[in-house]
C-alpha cells in the first residue's frame, strides 16, 4: 500500500483515513486513505478498537461517515479489505 504510516497521529502503524460510507444497517462501509484510494469493510470481519463485545457490529456507534480514522488492511479472497479501525478520538485520547 503506498500509504505512509502516521505514527505522530495514529500510534500502532495505522494508516490515516476517512470514512466515507457507512450502512450501518448492512454492517458496512468505505474508507479512503490519505493517497485517495477507497477500500471496503465489513463486519464482523472488521474490528473497532476501544469497542466492548457484544452486540451485532460490535463498535460501529464509534464511528459515523466523515470520520478521520487510523486503519490496517488485509488480503482476503474478495481482495484489500480494512481489518481493523481505530476511531480518531481514541487515538487523540491519553487513557488509550
Amino acid at each position: 500500500m503506498p500509504d505512509e504510516y502516521d505514527s505522530e497521529r495514529f500510534p500502532g502503524n495505522f494508516y490515516a483515513g476517512l470514512v466515507v460510507l457507512l450502512d450501518r444497517a448492512r454492517g458496512r462501509g468505505v474508507l479512503r486513505s490519505r493517497g485517495g484510494r477507497e477500500i471496503e469493510f465489513q463486519f464482523p470481519f472488521v474490528s473497532v478498537v476501544g469497542a466492548p463485545l457484544g452486540p451485532r457490529f460490535p463498535g460501529i456507534e464509534l464511528i459515523r461517515e466523515g470520520d478521520e480514522v487510523g486503519f490496517d488492511v488485509g488480503w482476503t479472497s474478495n481482495g484489500l479489505r480494512v481489518t481493523a479501525i481505530k476511531p480518531a478520538r481514541l487515538a487523540e485520547s491519553p487513557d488509550s
